[in-house]
């Protein structure tokens, strides 16, 4: 960003290293254990949640082998010596006035004098099961002062009343009702430990200016910075973390979406190679020659795209819509009017399986007349070397106007003539650093990204803010339906062997079916299935049989379907992303010929895949997918002049996460409704795919499932604070956070979705 005439960085005091306030050794160990390095990362640590002394945190249904941190009152303490070795053990229950956990020391009787009856304090550490007792060995604690007792009606009449001749009761009962802020913690990290260096880093800071300009501070009721950073993390009473934690989390909303829009400004502003549309050209001749008519949503996304290649600015958009619903034909749309300045387009697909069915939509969509005229040509890491070298010959010397492929497009020996359009395909599975990689390969080239994972708003306006949104909800007419059904196999297993006769009608009537499995074979889970790892590992993973159960494999369902006697004479074969292209290609060319009846494949046909004869689907061990990948899943069916059947077997148990994934996908087939639901059950991680860019969320105090009418409202400021201000002359400490945004790499953890 250019920053002439904002000044000097305002709040430099955040950007001191920790080392010189909480010690070396902390600042190391905070920085292995939460990647916290500055001050303001450690004060940006906020407390998950706060207890009050008064106030003891359940006990019943800890998690075993996880760490975790409550609030609880010893109850008793005994000692025993052990009987196999010398030495004694210490064994004390605290309690919640409900249920009771056991800590144990080994050989340190001497914390007895102050684990006392009666006594509270935070206790930490990991939870493990003996003799059906729930424990902690050696816990990390802090007791609080002896003086709370006074505030403390069980502590009994006569205790209170020798206590009141030293103690002022007002201010005992403040110290009771004072929150105890847990925060994030590790083993080696117990959240007091981190709560005193937080105090350090509070003491040290000074005053604080706040980036966020006084007028919007007063509208919105928001804290100033420095008492909304004091009163998180040091509340005397409840309602101060609460109006503080609104207060940031408003600011929170802010500030990404104003650098989400000022991203957008400053796209918007780049220069590029103006793509329009030419009378009489290849569009126009395109057009003439479709055998049916565009939808009015495609028409729309058409309009708009054809407006914004023709601008001297790149296109930055997002198309979603719908399985089925026709993008590839407006992506295709936009790879013609690019051609038409004798631009190439180059269209990025995450499978080979994906990338060969894309080329061969798209060759046999152009026909005889335009292909030869465009040369489409398809490269994958795999392909035989002489192939991949005239492919990258048509390709470097401007000969193929469209380019079709994987990752391999983005290796250093992939040069393009005139790269004037990108179209990435199913743009979640690519990080940003790819496709980056193929932007930097023409000279500012307009972008369009696509996904068949209707997003919701809020999702859309924090992952997708700097992006204009198109959306495809129509399906070309004469599409029929799918019926999609939860079939529970553990309580109704005479349905689960119905699929498997009900496939076979199907065949019988000259129809096609898929078989989808999470596993390749055993143990072997299809390469880079992210969302079926978060169906796996996910919320309900142990409903639905725990993650030891096997997970039913594309090998096991081949060798079970043809011994089946009924089966005879069916050509069954498997597909996964383990094949060696060639496989993987006549295969998928058999099926579509309808030389095969019952195909059993991983996910690689999740998308884009099109045999229109095929009319059934079975999922089995749906409960290892997400609700989205199901709903791409049997997308694949019902694409011919016949009704689709969706069958998800599953193990999951009613009323788990897991089956209310299913059984959501079962009730509609609305891919936005689902969406919606999708973000109601997933993970905050899974939902940004923070969890694949490194493990913490980008997000600290927004949760984008719960806040979104806060997200929109904040988005709706920003824009009007640029709308007056563009460059934020007015507001520097804005557009020094803008700065810090660009740098951290912030915005594209949040893209990774």
């Amino acid at each position: 960003m250019n920053g002439a005439g904002h000044g000097t960085r305002p709040n430099e005091g955040f950007e001191r290293n920790l080392s010189s306030i909480v010690g070396g050794r902390t600042a190391k160990g905070l920085e292995r254990a939460f990647g916290i390095v500055t001050v303001r990362d450690l004060l940006y640590h906020f407390p998950r949640r706060y207890s009050n002394r008064g106030e003891l945190t359940p006990l019943v249904g800890l998690p075993v082998g996880e760490h975790i941190t409550v609030l609880a009152q010893v109850l008793d303490a005994r000692e025993r010596t052990m009987q196999r070795k010398r030495g004694s053990i210490l064994e004390v229950r605290i309690t919640d006035g409900t249920g009771t956990l056991a800590l144990t020391f080994f050989n340190q009787r001497w914390r007895a004098a102050h684990l006392l009856p009666g006594r509270r304090g935070i206790f930490a550490g990991k939870v493990s099961e003996y003799r059906g007792q729930l424990q902690l060995q050696h816990p990390d604690y802090e007791l609080f002062e002896e003086h709370e007792a006074a505030a403390d009606p069980s502590a009994g009449a006569e205790v209170s009343a020798r206590k009141s001749e030293d103690l002022d009761r007002a201010a005992a009962r403040a110290y009771a009702e004072r929150p105890v802020p847990i925060y994030p913690a590790t083993a080696q990290f117990p959240s007091w430990t981190i709560e005193k260096a937080v105090g350090l880093a509070l003491d040290a800071l000074g005053p604080v200016e706040d980036p966020l300009p006084r007028s919007i501070r007063e509208r919105e009721g928001v804290f100033a910075l420095g008492p909304s950073l004091e009163l998180i993390h040091r509340p005397e009473r409840t309602a101060d973390w609460r109006k503080a934690r609104d207060s940031m989390r408003f600011r929170e909303a802010f500030e990404l979406q104003l650098a989400l829009l000022d991203r957008r400004r400053r796209t918007g502003l780049a220069e590029s190679t103006p793509r329009p549309q030419r009378s009489g050209g290849l569009l126009d001749r395109f057009d003439a020659a479709l055998p049916f008519e565009l939808t009015g949503d495609q028409r729309e996304a058409c309009a708009t795209i054809g407006a914004e290649l023709a601008r001297p600015h790149p296109m930055h958009r997002l198309l979603q819509g719908e399985v089925g619903s026709g993008k590839t034909l407006v992506a295709l749309r936009a790879m013609l009017q690019t051609a038409e300045s004798g631009g190439q387009s180059a269209m990025l697909a995450p499978t080979e399986v994906l990338a060969a069915q894309h080329y061969r939509s798209i060759t046999e969509t152009l026909g005889p007349d335009l292909a030869p005229e465009f040369v489409p040509v398809l490269l994958t890491s795999k392909m035989p070397a002489a192939e991949r070298r005239r492919a990258l010959l048509s390709i470097a010397s401007g000969n193929s106007r469209v380019v079709v492929g994987t990752h391999a497009l983005l290796g250093d020996k992939v040069t393009f003539y005139d790269l004037g359009l990108i179209v990435v395909d199913e743009q979640h599975r690519f990080g940003v650093e790819q496709r980056e990689t193929l932007r930097q390969k023409g000279a500012q080239p307009h972008v369009l990204t696509m996904t068949a994972t209707p997003i919701p708003r809020t999702v859309a306006l924090t992952a997708f803010g700097d992006l204009e949104v198109s959306t495809i909800r129509e399906l070309p007419p004469g599409r029929q339906g799918i019926e999609t059904f939860a079939v529970p196999v553990l309580e109704r297993p005479k349905w689960a062997e119905r699929a498997w006769l009900r496939a076979a009608e199907e065949v019988g009537k000259g129809r096609q079916v898929y078989v989808v499995c999470p596993a390749i074979s055993a143990g072997a889970r299809e390469d880079g299935d992210a969302e079926a790892t978060e169906g796996a590992e996910g919320p309900g993973a142990a409903d639905a049989g725990g993650p030891d159960r096997p997970l039913a494999s594309v090998e096991q369902t081949v060798a079970e379907l043809r011994a089946r006697p009924d089966y005879a004479g069916l050509r069954v074969e498997g597909l996964s992303g383990s094949m060696r292209p060639e496989q993987k290609d006549a295969v998928m060319q058999a099926f579509a010929a309808g030389e095969i009846a019952i195909l059993v494949a991983t996910t690689v046909i999740e998308v884009g895949v099109n045999v229109p004869n095929a009319s059934m689907m079975i999922v089995r061990d749906a409960d290892r997918f997400g609700i989205s990948q199901l709903h791409q899943l049997r997308g694949r069916v019902g694409r011919g002049e016949h009704p689709g059947l969706c069958l998800l077997l599953t193990a999951a148990e009613q009323g788990s996460v897991a089956r209310e994934r299913i059984e959501a996908v079962a009730a509609t087939g609305d891919g936005f409704a689902l969406a919606e639901a999708d973000l109601e059950l997933r993970r905050e991680g899974d939902i940004l795919g923070t969890a694949q860019s490194g493990g913490r969320s980008t997000l600290r105090l927004l949760r984008v499932a719960e806040h979104g009418e806060l997200i929109a409202h904040a988005r709706e400021v920003a824009a009007e604070l640029l709308e007056q201000d563009p460059t934020l002359e007015g507001a520097p400490g804005l557009w020094d956070l803008l700065r810090r945004e660009n740098e951290s790499g912030h915005l594209e953890n949040l893209a990774k979705s």
